[in-house]
């Protein structure tokens, strides 16, 4: 039987086989991504079933949780844990990808240039100060991804984004749950328009520019950083319809809805992150 949280008591949850489930899901995929490198038989079955266990362990374990808060478990004390813990998540994701922007004003400030200079003329004799390059000794030739066409595209579509995000909650906060299902159904729709142009891009890179992960430094740290971000995308689409879901099911009030707002501070840490590469990788 449920009892719904008071101020002071603080739920502890019974203990759980979820962390077991997914332990057993990190070891699936770890051994199937190092037999499928390694053209060891069968190892892409054993990455799929690591797959398959850790969808069962997400859906389970968050199951719970929501279980567990629908049945008004949690106080404002364990809601100020929640955000701490996805504040903490948020910021090892700009950690992340700090280290690949860090890279590349590594590459294009600091090795470009010096690979450049007189002092190493006699090693890489030729070689120009300029970008974009695919490093020294570098022979296949490339074109640039320009900003102006489907990037400029998918920066508005993800600044449209963020804006029918907040204002779904703002429909949230005023208990105006058809303005909310529209914005969430908006979001997720600009999200895979998004992606479908990614891969869209992609293609034309690979067929029309030459640009490849062995395309030198560039075309590994563009496809790194990119698809990187495209990966989170897909993560904020998968959770952002996760939640419309549970709105539709009537989860959330106006005074208590932290799953919501953890999704929403996740979208529009992608949205951020985007302008960036938008404006180092295509732009400048």
């Amino acid at each position: 039987m449920s009892h719904p949280a008071s101020a002071s008591r603080y739920f502890v949850p019974q203990p759980s086989h979820w962390p077991l489930v997914g332990s057993i899901a990190l070891l699936l995929l770890a051994t199937g991504a190092v037999l499928m490198m390694n053209s060891v038989a069968n190892g892409g079955f054993v990455l799929t079933g690591g797959f398959v266990v850790l969808a069962i362990m997400l859906f389970g374990w968050f199951g719970r949780v929501i279980g567990e808060s629908e049945g008004q478990r949690y106080n404002l004390q364990v809601d100020r844990s929640f955000r701490w813990a996805m504040g903490w998540f948020i910021f090892s994701e700009v950690m992340f990808f700090v280290a690949f922007f860090g890279a590349l004003f590594y590459i294009r400030v600091l090795a470009i240039p010096d690979l450049a200079s007189p002092e190493q003329a006699a090693l890489w004799e030729g070689f120009q100060d300029a970008w974009p390059s695919a490093g020294p000794g570098a022979s296949d030739p490339f074109s640039q991804m320009h900003a102006w066409g489907i990037p400029a595209v998918n920066t508005l579509l993800l600044l449209t984004s963020g804006a029918t995000l907040t204002w779904a909650h703002w429909g949230l906060i005023a208990e105006k749950r058809t303005q909310l299902i529209i914005g969430l159904l908006l979001t997720i729709v600009l999200g895979v328009i998004f992606l479908s142009f990614q891969v869209y891009e992609y293609g034309v890179a690979y067929a029309d520019l030459n640009l490849k992960m062995t395309t030198g430094v560039y075309g590994s740290t563009f496809y790194m950083l990119t698809g990187f971000h495209g990966f989170h995308v897909t993560l904020g689409v998968t959770m952002l319809t996760v939640i419309l879901f549970r709105v539709l099911k009537g989860h959330f009030t106006a005074e208590r809805h932290f799953a919501f707002e953890g999704v929403a501070w996740y979208w529009h840490f992608v949205d951020v992150v985007w302008l960036g590469l938008f404006i180092v990788i295509y732009w400048l």
